[in-house]
């Protein structure tokens, strides 16, 4: 994948609002900026969908700059075209809508309607580039825009340059049967992390983690990303990832959800088959 000259970048962005913009004053930025470092190769893995139960947060209709938006009550059979748009720096450690911490180098999106967590496939229809993405966030709040896009998922998308971008939003459906290929496809044996959290407090993650019962002590570690900090339970293979999303969400954790970890250096993020 061709990387993008941050410079250019960094221009575009003050041209173009964020679309998740509103009342600023809970940011420490004024207006939204790049981040100083590109994604790496497994930050550039699609999110991995999984069947999650509705967030309690962030799934009520609202009213956001004197607009009325009503949640959907299913994502099924939702498809869209429109502008995508993306959101960086101001936004990177603060809470989503669903009471999660933004990350802008994993991937996921903000979206006015849909139901909190949706997984979407976006695809930029100027160059036919796909990526799956997680909907945990409320905007993009712009006529003209559908979907907000994190970083990490605009850079896959090549679209950091111009800003925003023509795109069509398909929701995932997880009742939908695996293709043959994806079924018979090898799978690797410790290719999948839960993140149980994320903050900018390395102090208040080492103190929930001391208090882990102890057979998830044994596979819980720490991990950072550009100043955040991740508490993560792994690496285990795909098989036992949902036993343990389910073991760990039963055990206070309800938001927790299941990423894929980095896998061999030799592969490229375009390389393997997403989901």
């Amino acid at each position: 994948m061709k990387c993008s000259n941050l410079s250019t970048i960094m221009l575009s962005v003050f041209l173009l609002s964020s679309c998740s913009s509103g009342p600023s004053g809970r940011y420490s930025q004024h207006e939204d900026s790049a981040p100083t470092r590109l994604p790496t190769e497994s930050e550039l893995r699609s999110a991995v969908p999984v069947h999650e139960p509705i967030s309690p947060q962030g799934n009520r209709d609202y009213r956001v700059l004197g607009n009325d938006y009503k949640v959907m009550d299913s994502a099924v059979g939702y498809v869209e075209e429109g502008y995508a748009s993306w959101y960086g720096n101001k936004f990177h450690g603060h809470l989503t809508s669903n009471g999660e911490y933004y990350d802008m180098y994993s991937m996921s999106a903000a979206h006015t309607r849909l139901p909190l967590p949706t997984y979407v496939k976006v695809t930029n229809l100027n160059n036919d580039r796909t990526v799956t993405v997680r909907v945990n966030d409320r905007g993009p709040f712009h006529p003209e825009r559908i979907i907000d896009l994190s970083f990490a998922a605009a850079y896959k998308l090549g679209m950091l340059d111009s800003g925003t971008a023509p795109v069509r939003v398909e929701a995932i459906n997880l009742k939908t049967p695996m293709r043959v290929e994806e079924q018979s496809a090898p799978r690797s044996q410790s290719n999948y992390h839960i993140q149980l959290v994320a903050s900018s407090n390395i102090n208040r993650l080492s103190q929930l983690k001391h208090n882990l019962p102890p057979k998830f002590q044994e596979i819980a570690t720490t991990e950072k990303t550009d100043g955040l900090h991740k508490l993560m339970l792994g690496p285990v293979s795909e098989e036992q990832s949902y036993d343990l999303l389910e073991q760990i969400r039963s055990s206070g954790y309800p938001k927790a959800f299941r990423v894929k970890a980095a896998q061999s250096q030799t592969d490229t993020p375009d390389a393997v088959q997403q989901n």
